[in-house]
């Protein structure tokens, strides 16, 4: 996979990306889908260490967390109080596989999930934000920390990708 392979998109109207979630996301996906795509293939299926997650299963992760999310965001917009299920995240990545997935078909998965995420995010009414979400066994918390959480959680994540081994 090379940079040119990943789809260019423009920017949103500006009155759509005025929120610093949507501007935290945006400035993600505009930088790091063309630095994991220069991630050698070889590199992306190492383990770094026994019991550690190889970059494609890192990847993955961030994949089926893009995925819980989406169900979360737009759930929250339609009730007025939701109860999620946990993520147990070690079965979901071994279940998926994602070690043998290819890395470009990962890498475009990721960036596309992200990028309708960054689109939930310009449309989230003001009025939503405040909904509480309960996930798993933990206390409720309005959307915007689950928003929040789920962008912390990501760069953790892109950190340890890009990191050089």
């Amino acid at each position: 996979m090379t940079p040119d392979d990943v789809v260019e998109q423009e920017g949103p109207p500006a009155h759509l990306d005025s929120s610093p979630s949507a501007k935290r996301l945006a400035s993600l996906l505009q930088t790091v889908p063309s630095r994991l795509a220069n991630i050698p293939d070889d590199e992306t299926a190492q383990s770094p260490a026994p019991g550690r997650w190889s970059k494609k299963q890192i990847l993955g992760h961030l994949i089926d967390s893009a995925g819980n999310n989406h169900q979360r965001w737009v759930r929250a917009q339609v009730a007025p109080r939701l109860e999620f299920p946990g993520y147990p995240q070690e079965s979901w990545v071994a279940v998926q596989s994602y070690a043998t997935e290819s890395w470009p078909d990962l890498v475009n998965l990721w960036l596309l999930l992200n990028r309708h995420l960054l689109h939930i995010i310009r449309n989230v009414p003001e009025s939503s934000l405040s909904r509480p979400c309960v996930i798993g066994a933990h206390d409720a918390i309005p959307l915007s920390a689950v928003i929040e959480g789920y962008l912390t959680h990501l760069q953790h994540h892109l950190a340890q990708i890009l990191e050089t081994p």
